[in-house]
This record gives C-alpha cells, sequence and structure tokens, in this order.
C-alpha cells in the first residue's frame, strides 16, 4: 500500500485575545491508501481541528499536509477548494442536509458543487442499495430518522467517489442502534467501494469498527496501534 494522507510536523494554535492556545503540537501521521483509521481523543485533544485541517477547511500555522501526493500547505485556496471536491467526501455529526429538498436531490447536489456532470445512476443505486435509502429517496429529511438522514449525508460524501472520506463524529446524533449501522455500512463502503476512511470519534466502540486507532490529547498523539 501506499500513504494517501501524509501529516508532517503540524501545528495549530487559535488566538483568543492576547493568548494563543494550541490545538495541534508537531502531529506526524499516515493513513496508507484503503485504511480505515479512527482518531480518538477527548474534548479539546485537538481532533477536530485536525480533522479541518485534513479538510482543508483550515490552515496550519506550521509543517505540511500531503493529500494523495498534492501538497496542501503549499496551494491556494482555490486549489485547495478543487482538492477538496473531486478527492475528499465529508461526514459531519450534524447531518447538514437541506431541509427543502428531498433525500435524492440532497445526494446529487453533492455532484452539481463538484461540477461532476456525468451522473452515473448505475452507481447512485448501488450506493443507495448499500446504504438502504433507495425507497426513501424521495422524502425530505423530516421525514427521515436521524439514522436514515445520516445514511443520506453518507451517500453525498461517497457519491463523487472520492479517494478519501473524513468522518467528523458521524454517530454523536444517533441512538446506540442507527449507531451500529452507520458505522457497519461506513465499514462496508470502505471494503466494497474502496475508499479510505479516517474518522474522528471520542467513543471506543466507534473506534473498534476501523482497522487502526490514533489516540490523541493536548494536540499531541499518545499512541498509535491497531483496534
Amino acid at each position: 500500500m501506499s500513504a494517501i494522507i501524509e501529516v508532517q510536523n503540524v501545528s495549530k494554535s487559535y488566538h483568543i485575545g492576547k493568548i494563543d492556545v494550541p490545538a495541534l503540537r508537531n502531529v506526524s501521521f499516515t493513513v496508507e491508501r484503503g485504511e480505515f483509521v479512527a482518531v480518538l481523543g477527548p474534548s479539546g485533544s485537538g481532533k477536530s481541528t485536525l480533522f479541518y485541517v485534513l479538510g482543508g477547511l483550515t490552515h496550519a500555522d506550521k509543517g505540511r499536509l500531503l493529500v494523495d501526493g498534492e501538497d496542501f500547505s503549499a496551494m491556494s485556496d482555490a486549489e485547495r477548494t478543487r482538492l477538496r471536491k473531486t478527492k475528499i467526501g465529508f461526514v459531519f455529526q450534524k447531518f447538514n442536509l437541506l431541509p427543502t429538498l428531498d433525500a435524492q436531490t440532497n445526494i446529487q447536489i453533492a455532484q452539481n458543487i463538484a461540477g461532476n456532470n456525468n451522473h452515473d445512476s448505475e452507481y447512485f443505486e448501488r450506493i443507495t442499495s448499500l446504504l438502504g435509502i433507495a425507497k426513501r429517496l424521495q422524502h425530505r429529511p423530516s421525514e427521515l430518522s436521524g439514522g436514515e438522514q445520516q445514511r443520506v449525508a453518507l451517500a453525498r460524501a461517497l457519491i463523487n467517489k472520492p479517494a478519501i472520506v473524513l468522518a467528523d463524529e458521524p454517530t454523536g446524533n444517533l441512538d446506540t442502534k442507527n449507531s451500529d449501522a452507520v458505522l457497519s455500512l461506513l465499514r462496508q463502503s470502505n471494503k466494497d467501494l474502496g475508499q479510505t476512511v479516517l474518522m474522528i470519534t471520542h467513543n471506543p466502540e466507534a473506534a473498534a469498527y476501523a482497522d487502526r486507532s490514533i489516540h490523541m490529547r493536548d494536540g499531541e498523539i499518545v499512541a498509535e496501534g491497531v483496534v
């Protein structure tokens, strides 16, 4: 395997008044292509900041970040936006579905944003069947359960066939049954579709679905290992 994410001595601080509060302290690790990696840590450990840096949603203060061989840290905003659109799918704790649109349109809008005019109907059917929402596509978010909404959000993340899926506490708003279902589907999509998955979580039970875990505390990696 080859590394698809390389984090090299990345640091990030937030300015609060006259004080710099470090969120990441010289963080380094790699993720191999096709891996499912969980980043574990309590609130304030820096894992969410790491998520935003990895997704190009915020800048690191120093260090390098290589995504599929491209240097995020040396890119312009426009170049980072292009990389996000073409290579990264995002899954958030808050589903971020548009309430006036049905599930199908919420998924397809990701294709429009990415400029993907080649709508592969066979792949769309495969994704929605895999996630168990094929019969719920004409329903709006308010007509779907929390678990169904997260599955729609996951389909939206997968629809452009990204090389990497970044998931930030994807089960944070779900009960145990729906959490297990969504995590199983994320695992299945990793295996069946070949996407690399990096999941941020505070829950060791969620992390158990991954191949490997990275433990963070106070902005640093304190342990790594097979789950």
